[in-house]
């Protein structure tokens, strides 16, 4: 699974240029820059940060990394979403976003090593995303988002079994804006993203990680 991920303010956006508005990017390089060192974590009780979302090719929000139901974080896994099932999903998938990363985070059992996997050159990875509303308890409505995951490349899999659907550059917009789209679409993506998979390098982070209940409201 993937639980946390970071967005440094350093990032090389040459492959969305074409893509997405150069405020989006600017938008999101502001916000790096304001948390520049946080480990982004699922929002929470207790952790309620809000993280990065591009819900369009002009658009950006600050969303809510899980699901909320009645007010609350939801009680079943919402932070990851297999790839598998919304391939098999009967009818119009959910609304899509991606998640801007430099890179993201798993830890090797029983060994208990966080690495850390990047593309070359600092290069700005793009993970698919299904959102959904959510209302917290204080009333305050939000973009709540779930990343996709999928089997993980063969040269990834000894660190662990999954990894994020990465989203093309050339396919963002296709993922953002098809209307109605089905499970066809998923498979689409997962094709697209070969090239991007095969770019990944993973390595152990240096140092102690931080607690995994640091963070704060940004």
């Amino acid at each position: 699974m993937c639980a946390s991920y970071g967005l440094d303010p350093r990032f090389d956006d040459r492959e969305y240029q074409e893509v997405i508005d150069a405020a989006v990017l600017d938008g999101l390089r502001s916000w790096a820059a304001g948390n520049d060192g946080e480990i982004l974590r699922p929002t929470g009780k207790n952790l309620r940060n809000l993280n990065p979302l591009i819900t369009g090719v002009s658009s950006w929000e600050p969303a809510w990394w899980g699901y909320l139901v009645n007010g609350a974080p939801a009680s079943f896994a919402s932070i990851n979403t297999r790839s598998e099932r919304l391939a098999a999903t009967k009818g119009a998938l959910p609304s899509r976003a991606i998640v801007p990363v430099s890179y993201w985070r798993e830890m090797t059992k029983p060994a208990r090593i966080w690495h850390e996997y990047t593309a070359p050159e600092d290069g700005l990875l793009g993970i698919a995303a299904v959102t959904r509303p959510g209302r917290a308890a204080d009333g305050t409505d939000y973009t709540c988002y779930s990343i996709v995951m999928q089997p993980a490349a063969a040269h990834l899999d000894h660190i662990h079994d999954r990894m994020p659907l990465l989203i093309n550059p050339g396919f963002a917009e296709e993922w953002l804006a098809t209307p109605q789209a089905g499970g066809a679409l998923i498979d689409a993506a997962i094709a697209a993203a070969v090239p991007i998979n095969e770019l990944i390098r993973v390595a152990p982070e240096s140092g102690d990680s931080p607690p995994e209940d640091a963070g704060r409201l940004f």
